[in-house]
Order: structure tokens, then C-alpha cells, then sequence
């Protein structure tokens, strides 16, 4: 690896004082301080980076000085020193999914040292899987850490947006793809339009698109996309979340790449409770709090029964809503040793599972996820699925979903499995994928395995008429609050001209449905 440059670190440093989020409560002032020491440390008693979330006597989140701080928690390398007054204290101590979890309580009457030990609970990276986060708010100059303390590999953070560019008036990084002493890489040129139909995540571009200008409506982020091809053929364009207005129109460009079903919406301890500007759920039959997953989850079925072959994503907003960096993840199956393009392509091809907790990692008939089955017509296939899991915590069940339903369910009732199996028989087109959901009542914590495919010869891929409606419907209502929202005539036919085509591919889709 070659060493960062003096003017590379400056960079990071500058882009820090305008990223850096506002810090939250400290420790009590005014009263005696005594030395502690948090010392945290793997099963072999090596200083493991990890996530702290340390608590005072009256409740308030302590920094710990010279550490990244976000909200509620910092991350250090294994070692802490604070100054604290006397007290009870709580704290909770993570690294990713795949170490343990520790938490608990002490008393600062004088000087002590607080020893903590978290064992792995996997090694997926040992197994060619490697866990990255689509949508780091963090300063740049932070991530490093926050990487190794969460045990994330592919770090982009998002350094321009719409109202800020963070490179405006700076030279750009001659290398934007950093690798990090210990193999992780860090991308310092992932960017973000997000406006009223929703979010898109930008990848690999080697400068900013000029997007501080457009307005809530215009032009369409369709424009951008556009702008963004024709600069890098090859640039990764992420879907924030499923049930942004847009997204019907993104899917019908054939221009998008990933769809984030882990998103930011899901918290580490609570859920955003609403669509915010998106397609809002049924209440009743989705109630809080877990309804925006299973919404999030339901609408990215319907994409795959219309045809749609576009791979899950997972991605916190850790710097803007209260998650830590890599909470929501992917991992993708790219082989030893971590190579930056193998991992997208990997996840192009839908090698991957998302998660914010369990881990389950699943074949079918020896095939990672991603993979496409072929059968016979008229002769049906049975596939044999094999899936394992491990968690922090308890998972009832291992489901398979077939064509947007549950099929069958592999009992866990607890926080690990091995060997679990399937079958699953098809008698035409399809697509199943299985996941796992945590039994926990404050957020929706869960892993999805990418879908698996199966092709009939001499048939056409399966289409779901009720899912084409779904979206068909969607479109129209979307272009009626873009006609109530756009005065400008011109603005008015250069926004609609993208969500036009895409009522045609979803009325074609439609009446090309070969399933109801």
C-alpha cells in the first residue's frame, strides 16, 4: 500500500470541519473527577476497535475526548481513557454482527479500569463475504476508525449533495478509492440527490455531478442520472429505499443498479415511523412499529415479480439519523483477499445478503444467491436450499419467500443454526430468496439473502399483473402531485416526459403479465 500523502490528510482534514456533526452531551461538570479506563479486548486479550455507548448518572450520552462521537455512541480502538465524576455509569459495547455484545453497569468512586472482552461470533471475511455501507454521513477523517470498529470493508462516504459540495473550491483526491492500512477501503467521492421523489446514492464517479442548483422538482433526477452515464458508463447508482415516489420511474430508466431494503429508516434501537416523503403504507395493516420494514420489504417483492432483477443494498445515514456506521449492511461474496471490484461486481450479480443483525448465509443446490436456475418445460425442479445463521439475537425462524410469499419456514428459535434446509419445487418462472427476522419489537432487524432466479425454456420470465397495477397506479399518482407542485409549463414537460415512459413500460409490463 502506498502511504497517504501530506495534501491527502489535509484534505480530510478540511472536509472534516464542514462534515463534522454536533457532539452530544458530556459529563457532568463542576464535580471531582476520577481516572477511568475502558479496556476492551477480543478472545486471544488483543485491543479490538469497537462501538461505545456509555451512559452518566443522569442519563446523558459522555463523549470520550478525541474520539468520533455521534449521538449516542464513540468508536475507539480498544482503549479509553475519560475523566469521570463519581456515579453510576451503564454501557454497551458492539463491533458489527460479528462479534458478541457486552453491556453493563459500574460505579466511579475513584480511579478503575473497565475490562471487556467480545469474541467473534463469525468470520465471514475468512469465507470470501465482505460487509460494506451505502450511506456514510461521517467525516471523512473519522471513517478509518469507524471502520474498524465496526468491522465494515467498503466505506463510500457521501461528500456532495444537494445544498453542499464539499469539494467546491478544493482540488479533487487524484485517488478518491483509498485503501486502508489494514485492507478496508475507504471512496471519498460517493455523492447523494435527494429531493421529492427520493434519494439516489452515486458510486465510483471521479467528481461531483452540479446538482446544488435543482430544485425540489427540477430538473429530474432522471437528468442526472443521464449526466452521470455519460461521464462514467460504469458508475454504481443506489436506490436509497424503496418507497420513494420516484422509484417506479428509476426502475423503468433500466439505469439503476441496487435498491436499499436495509435502510436508514431502520434504527439500531427505534424506527423512523413513516414513509417521510415517500409512498406512505396502509396503517392499519402495517402498524408501527415495524410496518415501514415489512412495507420496504413488500414493494421490493412486487419489483421482483414484475421481472426486475436488481440486487438489495443496506445503508445507515449513520451522521444524519441515529444509527452507527454499518449497522445496515451487505455482504458480498467476492473471494480472498478483498478486491474493490470484485466486491461491486459481486454485488451486481446479486452474490450478497443484507442485514442489521442475523447473519444467514444460504445456498441453493450448491449456488450462492444471485444465481439462475434453468428447467425444462413441463418438468419441474426442485431445488434444495441450505441455509445457516447466526445472531445476537433470537430468531424464530428461516424463511423462504417464493413470488412474494412465505413458503416454508426452518425452525431456529434461537440466535444460531446450521444446516438448515429446504426444498422448494418450481413448475415455471420464478424467484425466491429467504431471510431471517430477529424477534425484537423496537425496530425491524432482519437479514435477506439476494433472490435466486428460475427460467422455464421456451417461457418468459414471470410477471405478476397484480404487482404491474401496483406500480401502474403509483405512476399516476405521482405524476398528479407533480402537476400540482410544478407551475412552470416547461419544468412541467421536462419532469414528466421520464414518469410518461415509465406509465408505458408498467401498462406493458401489464399486459404482458403472465401471472396474477
Amino acid at each position: 500500500m502506498q502511504a497517504m500523502s501530506r495534501s491527502s490528510i489535509e484534505v480530510w482534514l478540511l472536509l472534516g470541519v464542514c462534515l463534522s456533526p454536533g457532539n452530544g452531551g458530556t459529563a457532568e461538570e463542576g464535580a471531582a473527577r476520577h481516572a477511568v479506563r475502558i479496556e476492551v479486548r477480543d478472545a486471544e486479550g488483543h485491543p479490538l476497535p469497537c462501538r461505545v455507548h456509555l451512559t452518566g448518572p443522569t442519563g446523558k450520552p459522555i463523549e470520550a475526548p478525541g474520539l468520533p462521537f455521534f449521538r449516542d455512541h464513540f468508536a475507539c480502538d480498544g482503549d479509553v481513557a475519560l475523566s469521570l465524576p463519581a456515579g453510576s455509569y451503564r454501557h454497551e459495547i458492539e463491533r458489527g454482527p460479528e462479534h458478541e455484545r457486552a453491556s453493563g453497569s459500574f460505579e466511579v468512586e475513584g480511579p478503575r479500569t473497565i475490562a471487556v472482552r467480545l469474541g467473534r461470533i463469525a468470520d465471514l471475511a475468512k469465507e470470501g463475504w465482505f460487509s460494506g455501507d451505502l450511506h456514510i454521513h461521517r467525516p471523512p477523517e473519522d471513517v478509518p476508525l469507524l471502520a474498524r470498529a465496526e468491522d465494515i470493508h467498503v466505506a463510500p462516504v457521501i461528500t456532495w449533495w444537494n445544498e453542499r459540495n464539499s469539494w467546491s473550491g478544493r482540488d479533487l483526491p487524484r485517488e478518491p478509492l483509498r485503501r486502508l492500512e489494514d485492507g478496508r477501503y475507504l471512496d471519498l467521492m460517493a455523492g447523494e440527490d435527494e429531493r421529492e421523489g427520493g434519494a439516489l446514492l452515486y458510486f465510483g464517479l471521479e467528481r461531483p455531478l452540479d446538482i446544488t442548483k435543482a430544485s425540489r422538482e427540477h430538473p429530474s433526477p432522471l437528468r442526472f442520472v443521464a449526466d452521470a452515464r455519460a461521464i462514467q458508463a460504469d458508475v454504481w447508482i443506489d436506490i436509497e429505499k424503496p418507497f420513494w415516489w420516484d422509484v417506479p420511474a428509476w426502475i423503468a430508466s433500466g439505469r439503476m443498479d441496487s435498491i436499499g431494503i436495509a435502510n436508514n429508516h431502520m434504527c439500531r434501537s427505534t424506527m423512523l415511523p413513516n414513509e417521510a416523503w415517500g409512498r406512505a403504507r396502509d396503517r392499519e395493516r402495517l402498524p408501527d412499529p415495524l410496518g415501514n420494514g415489512h412495507w420496504t420489504q413488500e414493494i421490493y417483492y412486487r419489483l421482483l415479480d414484475c421481472g426486475v432483477r436488481i440486487p438489495p443494498s443496506a445503508g445507515s445515514a449513520s451522521g444524519v439519523l441515529p444509527n452507527p456506521v454499518g449497522y445496515n449492511r451487505v455482504y458480498v461474496q467476492c473471494g480472498a483477499p478483498l478486491d474493490p471490484v470484485k466486491w461491486w461486481a459481486g454485488l451486481k450479480a446479486g452474490r450478497s445478503f443484507v442485514t442489521n443483525g442475523p447473519l444467514l448465509v444460504v445456498k441453493a443446490n450448491g449456488e450462492l444467491p444471485g444465481h439462475v436456475f434453468r428447467m425444462e418445460k413441463g418438468a419441474p425442479l426442485s431445488i434444495g436450499i441450505e441455509a445457516s445463521l447466526v445472531s445476537n439475537d433470537t430468531v424464530p425462524a428461516i424463511e423462504v419467500i417464493r413470488d412474494g410469499r412465505v413458503v416454508g419456514a426452518m425452525d431456529v428459535g434461537g440466535r444460531k443454526a446450521e444446516g438448515k434446509t429446504f426444498t422448494v419445487t418450481f413448475e415455471r418462472s420464478g424467484w425466491f430468496l429467504v431471510r431471517a427476522i430477529a424477534d425484537e419489537r423496537r425496530t425491524f432487524r432482519f437479514a435477506s439473502t439476494a433472490p435466486f432466479w428460475v427460467e422455464a425454456a421456451g417461457e418468459s420470465p414471470r410477471i405478476s399483473r397484480a404487482s404491474a397495477r401496483f406500480f401502474l397506479a403509483w405512476v399516476e399518482e405521482r405524476i398528479a402531485r407533480i402537476r400540482s407542485a410544478v407551475t412552470s409549463e416547461k419544468e412541467l414537460a421536462d419532469v414528466l416526459e421520464h414518469h410518461e415512459r415509465a406509465l408505458k413500460f408498467w401498462g406493458d409490463l401489464r399486459d404482458r403479465a403472465n401471472a396474477e
